[in-house]
């Protein structure tokens, strides 16, 4: 795979890991008093799970999600780092560009010449073609 292949690849693993971050610490957030009007929140959905463990999980998950972001995060800037440089600035890149354009264009040309070139000969093979079928079709059988 392709340097800018895999940058992408991490670009779509980090955006996956901050999505499920975000998703996780919203679910598990406690819920909070907005005003002393309102009534209290109302109690965790699931009553038999320890509370103990379940706080415990739920500072640990944060503390791993994040370390897997800063991973991802890592091998993202070290996959940055594995670009090549580029080559003479803008002014060689631009120079650059318009050479593969005119290119590109000759190329567009000459195609477009075959193209001819072969529709022509296909007409040609066609009408051949309508000329045989006709004189096989005015072949009379010996009777």
């Amino acid at each position: 795979m392709d340097i800018i292949s895999q940058l992408q690849e991490q670009v779509n693993t980090i955006a996956a890991l901050a999505f499920n971050t975000f998703g996780t610490l919203q679910r598990d957030a406690h819920p909070v008093k907005l005003s002393p009007n309102y009534p209290d929140p109302p109690p965790p959905s699931n009553p038999t799970e320890d509370p103990a463990t379940a706080a415990g999980n739920v500072s640990e998950q944060p503390k791993l999600m994040t370390a897997a972001l800063v991973k991802a995060a890592k091998q993202f800037d070290a996959l940055v780092a594995a670009l090549p440089p580029a080559e003479g600035g803008e002014e060689l890149q631009l120079k650059r560009i318009a050479e593969l354009q005119a290119e590109n264009d000759a190329v567009g040309q000459e195609l477009q010449r075959q193209l001819e070139a072969a529709e022509k000969e296909l007409k040609e093979v066609q009408e051949l073609f309508g000329q045989a079928t006709d004189n096989c079709l005015n072949l009379k059988r010996p009777d």
